[in-house]
């Protein structure tokens, strides 16, 4: 295959916000509603503001919490399918002012922003399209413009937000009708009033995986078909469309090929279009007190860790409050074991005095550079690193240049200790980050051939931990 046949792939790159995105690696989900008293996933909307009344809320607790655990934003529901809202919305009695918590003064959202600026931690916000309670719902624009409202309060009083992030729910409301929401013009309020917020899932900036069990694929390419967006952005209508050129040209996002060029084959507009990993910590989104036992353990997070941040994907992982507002005992306890092994993998790195060697990089991208890139046409290529005092080298870490695309489509890797080279791993995809188990324990240098590419190879990083 001509490598000039790549170039259209290799040339979409991610925008600044996806890049932004993407660096963060590891975020939080704070699921917290009235559900969190009814002991239920999806409330109905029929709901009293009256049960919710948490009586030691603490977000700064939250934040901490997810810090703990190496994550670097938090997520709050602030309005699940039930409608209840989380500030003191002007649009709906349904919230916060008419609960008995805080007499009616509170503001989740407001306190849990305010931790996450003090802890160091971005912002974002998860707000329902699918509202159970509202009786505009299913009425087209009077719905539409209460949702917009919602969101331009959510977006204009509480600072910067760094994703907005929808799912595609969509079922019937209180009169009983569904709505067919106008995508456009939520993304619309984004943009205007969040630039550099990711609009995730249901949105044009980053895809869900296609599960909420944290699998991942072999391969994930960020860049794939732009009607892998548009199945996403109108999979909440999928279930009431019997529209067959729509079936046979849907992409969904549980496929496990979207990037290869076998998938790409004839598709001439692609899109950088990341993914993210979300699952729970706990069997449900919210808390019960039945599922204390049931916490995952650090072992299983780690894993689930290593293949999505380690696959080129983001891991947003669920961490539900109780009761009390408080994050549990439990869930506390493995976010600080998952934290250690986070931090260690943080690390990766080689020796100072590391010397490189391998195939030359075209000028100003040479190998020890951060950037290193061979001229254009050579897809295959190896790069060489010695030092001189045995390392420890339990995991390996290779990121990508995405801003040069994505490009690597199959690599080996080899470590050299007191037997001399031997395969460490291999791999298909890199992008932004690819962690691999090291069988060695310690070793004295680190080589990764390139077996194909597209146009031209990129590395910024080769490290060891």
């Amino acid at each position: 295959m001509d490598w000039r046949e790549d170039l259209p792939r290799a040339a979409v790159t991610p925008h600044l916000r996806q890049l932004r995105h993407q660096a963060l690696e590891f975020y939080g989900f704070i699921h917290f509603t009235v559900n969190t008293f009814t002991d239920r996933e999806w409330g109905d909307g029929t709901e009293s503001p009256a049960v919710f009344n948490p009586s030691e809320l603490d977000a700064r607790q939250w934040a901490r919490a997810l810090k703990s655990a190496g994550m670097r934003g938090m997520i709050l529901t602030c309005k699940h399918h039930d409608g209840f809202c989380l500030w003191p919305s002007r649009w709906t009695e349904h919230s916060v002012k008419n609960s008995p918590w805080k007499n009616g003064q509170g503001d989740v959202v407001r306190e849990a922003a305010e931790a996450c600026r003090t802890e160091g931690l971005r912002f974002g916000v998860y707000c329902s399209p699918w509202d159970r309670h509202d009786p505009r719902y299913g009425q087209g624009k009077a719905y539409d413009d209460y949702f917009v409202a919602q969101l331009e309060e959510l977006l204009g009083n509480y600072g910067e937000i760094f994703s907005v992030w929808f799912d595609g729910a969509c079922g019937e409301g209180a009169n009983g009708k569904k709505q067919h929401y106008d995508w456009e013009r939520y993304y619309e309020t984004v943009r205007r009033l969040q630039p550099g917020a990711c609009i995730s899932v249901c949105g044009p900036d980053v895809r869900w995986c296609g599960n909420e069990a944290g699998d991942t694929r072999e391969a994930e390419w960020s860049v794939v078909p732009r009607r892998t967006m548009d199945t996403e952005k109108i999979a909440s209508r999928s279930q009431q469309s019997d529209d067959t050129a729509f079936r046979q040209r849907r992409i969904r996002a549980q496929d496990r090929d979207l990037g290869s060029r076998e998938a790409l084959r004839g598709e001439d507009d692609l899109i950088w279009y990341p993914a993210e990993v979300n699952t729970s910590i706990r069997p449900g989104w919210f808390w019960y007190e039945a599922e204390n036992s049931r916490v995952r353990s650090a072992e299983e997070l780690f894993r689930i860790y290593v293949r999505s941040v380690g696959g080129n994907a983001t891991f947003l992982l669920n961490v539900p409050p109780d009761r009390r507002g408080l994050i549990c005992g439990e869930d506390l306890a493995v976010l600080r074991e998952l934290g250690e092994r986070v931090h260690v993998l943080e690390q990766a790195a080689l020796p100072a005095d590391a010397v490189w060697s391998g195939t030359p990089g075209r000028p100003g991208c040479e190998a020890g550079t951060g950037c290193w890139m061979p001229p254009d046409g050579v897809t295959e290529a190896e790069l060489t690193a010695q030092w001189r005092e045995p390392q420890p080298a339990s995991w390996v870490v290779l990121q990508e240049d995405i801003t040069r695309g994505q490009r690597v489509e199959r690599f080996e890797v080899e470590l050299c200790g007191p037997d001399g080279w031997k395969k460490a791993g291999e791999g298909l995809t890199v992008g932004w980050k690819r962690i691999l188990p090291a069988a060695e324990g310690a070793c004295t240098g680190i080589r990764v051939r390139i077996r194909d590419s597209r146009v031209a190879p990129t590395l910024k990083l080769v490290g060891i931990c």
